[in-house]
């Protein structure tokens, strides 16, 4: 007990009664008990409700350290993108059906386009030469150019070779929450009448 209690940070406060505990603490406890018996599989459900900012960044170390141990740590959550920062794999249900099993990785290329974000000190000369070279060029709110279904190493190569000065150069993705509602969209249960698609640049 004095372990799992160390762990969990509440080493502090263990003479304490529980009906005194934060919402926080509390499931800090309840993580406490779960690790009782150093099990080989741990399930959690939302762990991080709750929790502070603090408290979220401890919980995704521990539930690392846990795996690197050896052991299957396996997270129910809604909250995808914080998800997103410690999961290695993911199993998406729907309607009590499996929808996916994969590596985190490969959903997120499965269910999403890839994307480049480029700004420049001659936007219309960049966007005449990708528009050239067969490529999607879009304006977003902030003077980038966003080119669909391309990679940064590419869209820096035509620059490069046309001279063109590029001040900034990312390639993006889809969230995880995002590649979500993409592969759950006929498979909600209680769906509103509101469009769940991320907004999307409009074109220039």
């Amino acid at each position: 007990m004095d372990e799992v209690l160390q762990d969990t940070g509440l080493a502090t406060v263990a003479r304490r009664r529980i009906r005194t505990f934060s919402l926080g603490m509390r499931q800090r406890l309840g993580i406490a008990t779960a690790l009782l018996g150093d099990p080989p599989v741990l399930m959690l459900d939302e762990p991080t409700n709750g929790l502070d900012p603090e408290g979220i960044i401890w919980i995704r170390q521990l539930l690392c350290r846990l795996a690197r141990e050896g052991r299957t740590v396996l997270v129910s959550s809604h909250l995808m993108n914080e998800t997103a920062t410690f999961a290695d794999h993911l199993v998406v249900l729907g309607r009590g059906r499996l929808l996916a099993d994969v590596p985190m990785q490969e959903f997120l290329e499965q269910h999403s386009q890839g994307r480049v974000r480029v700004r420049t000190s001659d936007p219309a000369r960049l966007r005449a030469t990708l528009l050239a070279k067969g490529y999607t060029v879009v304006g977003d709110d902030d003077g980038r150019w966003v080119v669909e279904g391309a990679k940064a190493e590419h869209v820096g190569a035509v620059a490069a070779r046309e001279g063109i000065p590029v001040l900034e150069l990312t390639d993006e993705r889809a969230s995880l929450e995002q590649a979500y509602l993409a592969l759950t969209t006929g498979e909600t249960e209680f769906a509103g009448t509101t469009p769940m698609s991320p907004t999307t640049p409009q074109e220039a």
